[in-house]
C-alpha cells in the first residue's frame, strides 16, 4: 500500500469534491467528517473544494465546512441546487406537473425564486461565488425557439434577484447527449448564446470539458470562442469520466491555454475516481499532479 502523504500547492486551483458520486479520497478519507475532508484536502495541496449537496446539508454541517475553509484560507467552488428539473420541462416549456402538462409559467418563476433565495443563502455561509444552473429537460411539444425564449426569460428572473441581494453567479453547464439524452443545454455555443440574450453578470458559462469532449469535440476551438462568458472549469477525462491521462483528452495542453489565457479560477473535478482505495486516492492525486501548469 503506498501512503499518500502531504503535497505542495497546486499551482492552478483544482477542487476535488467530496459528495455525491465523486467522494474523491474516499480509500483515506472516507470516515473523516465533511469539515475534515476540507482539511485533508488542504494537506494534499488542494485549495479549493466543490460540493454539488452543499445546500442541501444540514445548517451545522454547513457551517462546519464553511469554517473549516475560512480557517484555511480555502475557496468554495459550486455546489448544485436543482433548478431545472431532470425529467420535466419547466425552465423549457413552463410545465411543472408532468401529468397534465398545463403550462404554468407563474408557477415556474415561483420555484425559481425559492431556489435562488435558498442559493443565496447557501453562498453567504460558505462565501461562494458560483453555482451549477442545469436547464433540464426539452419540451419535444413545443419548437426550440419558444424553449429559449422561456429559458432566457427566467434566466433574466433569477439574475435579476441575484444582483438584488449579491448573490453568487449561475454557471450554466451544458450536458453530453449520451449519459444525459433528452436534456435542452447540450452544448458551449448555445450556453454563449443564452448567456448573452440573459445579458447578466450573473448569467455565465461553466464549461465541463468531459461532457463537451463527448458532444461536440474543438475544446479548444469552443474556449476560445465563448471565452467572455466562461467563469468556470470542470474536468475528468473520456471515455469513462475518470482521471485525466486515462483517456482522449490532452488536459495538459488545455490547462496551459486557458493559464495563458489568464484563468485563474477553479478547475472542478467532477471525475468519478477509478478506484476507491488508497492506491486509487494516490493515483488520484498524481494524476492532477501531472497536468498542474506553473
Amino acid at each position: 500500500m503506498e501512503k499518500i502523504s502531504s503535497g505542495k500547492t497546486f499551482n492552478m486551483l483544482f477542487a476535488p469534491n467530496p459528495s455525491g458520486w465523486c467522494r474523491h479520497m474516499s480509500g483515506t478519507a472516507a470516515n473523516l467528517s465533511d469539515a475534515d475532508k476540507v482539511k485533508y484536502f488542504y494537506a494534499l495541496g488542494f485549495r479549493a473544494v466543490e460540493y454539488n449537496e452543499y445546500a442541501g446539508l444540514p445548517i451545522d454541517t454547513q457551517n462546519a465546512i464553511a469554517k473549516q475553509m475560512e480557517r484555511l484560507g480555502m475557496t468554495m467552488g459550486v455546489f448544485a441546487p436543482n433548478v431545472g428539473d431532470w425529467s420535466v420541462p419547466n425552465l423549457t416549456g413552463n410545465i411543472l406537473d408532468p401529468k397534465s402538462r398545463k403550462r404554468d409559467k407563474e408557477g415556474v418563476m415561483r420555484k425559481v425564486r425559492a431556489v435562488m433565495e435558498r442559493s443565496v443563502e447557501a453562498a453567504k455561509r460558505a462565501n461562494a461565488k458560483w453555482f451549477t444552473v442545469v436547464i433540464g429537460a426539452e419540451d419535444p411539444s413545443l419548437e426550440y425557439e419558444y424553449q429559449f425564449q422561456n429559458v432566457v426569460e427566467h434566466l433574466k428572473y433569477a439574475s435579476d434577484y441575484l444582483e438584488k441581494n449579491n448573490g453568487p453567479i449561475m454557471v450554466l453547464e451544458s450536458l453530453n447527449i449520451k449519459d444525459h439524452p433528452g436534456l435542452w443545454l447540450k452544448r458551449i455555443p448555445q450556453a454563449y448564446a443564452v448567456c448573452k440574450a440573459v445579458g447578466s453578470p450573473k448569467c455565465k458559462i461553466l464549461d465541463d470539458l468531459y461532457h463537451q469532449q463527448k458532444t461536440e469535440g474543438n475544446l479548444i476551438e469552443n474556449i476560445d470562442a465563448a471565452w467572455d462568458e466562461i467563469a468556470y472549469f470542470q474536468i475528468a477525462d473520456n471515455p469513462g469520466r475518470r482521471e485525466p491521462g486515462t483517456g482522449e483528452i490532452n488536459y495538459k495542453k488545455i490547462m496551459k491555454h486557458i493559464a495563458d489565457k489568464g484563468y485563474k479560477g477553479i478547475i472542478g473535478l467532477e471525475l468519478v475516481q477509478s478506484a476507491k482505495t488508497p492506491e486509487g486516492d494516490k493515483f488520484f492525486v498524481d494524476s492532477v499532479r501531472n497536468i498542474d501548469i506553473a
